[in-house]
């Protein structure tokens, strides 16, 4: 799905978008009246409705999965479900599933979905009547029994929906005369996204008709801001982003207010989620972020106040769903548009993360009263919610940051707390850092919590949050603040000891690693396993003025192994950094990681080749430059622009299956975006690791490289132009550059 992307927003892609709907719209908003002062901040004092939370549900030919999606649904807490019913599924197993979901308590929002080409077909008589007749049929036996009819699916998006503009307005026309000459409440029209021109359009020409729906609904996705409070760059570009401030919450705001201003009473997001392909093609860690993400938008959502209803898409299929079904064939039309059928069977069904993250938030927050936020649209994010029972605050940072708690809760504030993991398990350990993944504190219902001064100024760390049984902590003692990552806090007090700066075994020549810039260092048997420390030794009077109001070395390479890990790209695992406070010399910290255990570095290898070898230590020239090359293009394809891709920088280990095992070291240069890497920056990396090879070996690296990108480039002059470059730049350091005239020095003082 996108979210608000502006290729979306064109009239062809729009069938509700004609150009005198467009006027209509453009009028309303050179009003003024989508301003909203101050609307990414959630407004206070509101009830989050019992009845929030709802799911999109079908079944398949199996009843044994009615009987399992109903337990589940029970498992949940669920009030309220979202049905798809369409042309053919009379007396098959949607309704079968329907009739049993309707003998309980549970809502049903029954979904009247048209088939691609019979929408097409709606300025045809013949098409119409077939309409009509199915409204009628699914009106007359279900409508009674069911909370709203909703008609229209992603109606924005005609590849999907099959409509245009008159097309779709005689679908309308025909389902409201039917829906409502039997007292039904009708929902409408399923504008999928956050393209308010739309919605603003189509109640302006139904509010014209006098047809109205009783219930405004749009699909309020926010997958491709990626997280769920971003201020979303895709509307106006990155750069106008933060100044326009337009989040999940100023979204629903917004949508609720052109849902009161065309008099409809309510507004509902009847689907919207997150699929796991696109989560992964940035992160690893795929169905937890899912959950996290999940957490994040329901939270705000309450918050936001602006909606009834906030339903997840998929109830169970493999892309999307609560629940893996097993099955992973995508079908031809987006679920979005219509959930047809569960495609996998009973016995691969699996609960996800996701599934009991909802669980959590429907038993926690649903019926209460949000306080307000008391930390939003910053990298923090704490929200108040009162029960009968509970003080509720929501905790999150932004992905890959963290916060220590202390930054926002006084100690006493949390000696008598009850902390809720994002799952639903009750915390045995407070944590001392909060981070992307929910949390909810609890205290009794009359008690009074506020945050310290305002955390926006508050220190951040990066993270790898879904890192196994490991937990972050911090350390300050003897003039060294640093972190550490341990299993728990009695072993993070142990090793607090054991890795302190003045008790690390110093740097030998038996057990050095590297020493330049920095040195680098082994240690045995420290933690029952090899060590590596690294060190600033010395920084130029330029770099001390360039880098002073920079993190220090030490805490960079910290912040870039998080982000590495995070991004599932292979670099040493990370065990602490200490700095010491005060420091003028940037040289005083230490970064302590595990060993990489390798064969060889990439400059070997590639040394090798260009010396005239077609093999080294049994890795041929195609293999490596295939392998190679496909670990840089995801690298690259997940946001890192490396900026020190030097060959000694790439660690190599072999397989026994010939595949070869590629880890980063030396990593406190790289940069991170939630993009892609552009092309210039992609060969801005290949330079450096090419440096090293000749042109016929830069030629099949590079060549498969480049054809395998989304530019299809041939490595031609263009892409040659930065190699000739670097060469001409590494050439001219090592004639005239620093290193060049100490060695001249030198060698004139030895003459002397």
């Amino acid at each position: 799905m996108s979210s608000s992307d502006p290729s979306q927003n064109k009239i062809e892609n729009g069938p509700l978008m004609d150009a005198n709907a467009l006027g209509n719209a453009l009028r309303y908003v050179f009003a003024g009246r989508l301003a909203l002062p101050d609307g990414h901040l959630p407004e206070a004092k509101h009830i989050v409705p019992d009845d929030f939370v709802g799911v999109g549900v079908t079944t398949s030919e199996d009843p044994a999965v009615d009987k399992y999606i109903l337990q589940q649904l029970t498992e949940l807490q669920i009030k309220q479900v979202r049905l798809d019913y369409t042309y053919g599924d009379e007396g098959g197993p949607v309704t079968r599933l329907l009739e049993r979901l309707l003998s309980t308590d549970i809502k049903v929002l029954l979904h009247l979905v048209q088939p691609f080409t019979e929408a097409q077909q709606m300025k045809t008589g013949s098409a119409q009547l077939r309409w009509r007749e199915f409204v009628q049929t699914a009106a007359s036996r279900f409508g009674s029994r069911v909370k709203a009819i909703e008609v229209g699916s992603t109606s924005n998006r005609r590849r999907w929906a099959g409509y245009d503009t008159e097309s779709f307005y005689n679908t309308w026309r025909i389902a409201y005369e039917e829906i409502k000459s039997r007292h039904i409440k009708i929902a409408g029209p399923n504008i999928s996204d956050f393209e308010p021109l739309h919605n603003i359009a189509v109640l302006a020409r139904l509010r014209r008709a006098k047809q109205l729906p009783d219930i405004h609904t749009n699909n309020l996705f926010s997958e491709r801001v990626t997280e769920p409070e971003r201020f979303d760059h895709r509307i106006f570009g990155t750069k106008l982003a933060m100044r326009l401030k337009v989040n999940l919450v100023k979204k629903a705001r917004i949508l609720k207010k052109i849902t009161d201003d065309f008099g409809v009473k309510e507004f509902i997001s009847p689907a919207a989620f997150w699929t796991l392909p696109r989560i992964r093609r940035v992160l690893v860690n795929g169905e937890e972020k899912q959950a996290d993400y999940l957490s994040r938008y329901f939270t705000l959502l309450a918050a936001s106040g602006a909606m009834q209803q906030a339903y997840w898409g998929p109830f169970i299929c493999h892309r999307e769903g609560l629940i893996d079904d097993g099955y992973e064939v995508y079908p031809e039309l987006e679920r979005i548009t219509h959930y047809r059928s569960v495609l996998g069977k009973r016995e691969d069904f699996r609960l996800r993360p996701s599934f009991y993250a909802m669980q959590n938030f429907i038993r926690l927050i649903p019926g209460s009263l949000y306080e307000g936020p008391l930390a939003t649209a910053e990298t923090i994010e704490v929200h108040a919610f009162r029960n009968k029972d509970k003080l509720i605050h929501v905790l999150w940072t932004a992905n890959g940051q963290a916060m220590p708690m202390h930054a926002l809760y006084a100690p006493a504030q949390l000696d008598n707390v009850e902390i809720i993991a994002r799952d639903g398990e009750l915390v045995s350990e407070k944590p001392e850092f909060v981070t992307e993944s929910p949390i909810y504190l609890c205290w009794p219902a009359n008690i009074k919590i506020q945050l310290k001064a305002s955390p926006n100024a508050r220190k951040r760390v990066s993270v790898y949050r879904h890192a196994h049984g490991k937990n972050l902590y911090e350390f300050e003692q003897d003039g060294w603040k640093g972190l550490l990552i341990a299993e728990n806090a009695n072993q993070a007090a142990q090793l607090k000891q054991k890795l302190h700066p003045a008790n690390l075994p110093k740097a030998t020549e038996t057990n050095t690693l590297r020493k330049a810039r920095n040195i680098i260092w082994r240690i045995d048997n420290l933690l029952n396993e090899t060590v590596v420390a690294k060190k600033p030794l010395h920084m130029p009077p330029h770099k001390r003025l360039l880098d002073k109001f920079k993190p220090c070395k030490s805490k960079r390479s910290w912040n870039a192994a998080a982000e590495l890990l995070r991004r599932g790209i292979p670099t040493a695992l990370p065990i602490a950094y200490f700095e010491q406070t005060n420091d003028k010399t940037l040289t005083e910290n230490y970064y302590l990681c595990n060993l990489v255990d390798h064969d060889f570095s990439t400059r070997d290898i590639l040394t090798a080749f260009n010396d005239g070898a077609t093999e080294y230590q049994g890795v041929n020239e195609e293999d490596l430059y295939q392998q190679l090359s496909s670990f840089l293009l995801d690298l690259h394809g997940r946001g890192v622009f490396f900026r020190d891709l030097a060959g000694g920088n790439i660690l190599i280990k072999k397989q026994a299956d010939s595949k070869l095992d590629f880890t980063l070291i030396d990593i406190n240069r790289a940069r991170f975006f939630n993009r892609n890497a552009t092309l210039s920056e992609r060969l801005s990396d290949l330079t450096r690791i090419c440096n090293k090879l000749h042109w016929s070996g830069r030629e099949k690296l590079v060549g498969h490289y480049l054809q395998h990108t989304k530019y299809k480039l041939p490595f031609n002059l263009r892409c040659r132009l930065p190699f000739y470059l670097y060469d001409f730049k590494v050439k001219f350091k090592r004639k005239y550059g620093r290193k060049a005239i100490k060695r001249l020095f030198h060698k004139l003082r030895g003459n002397r």
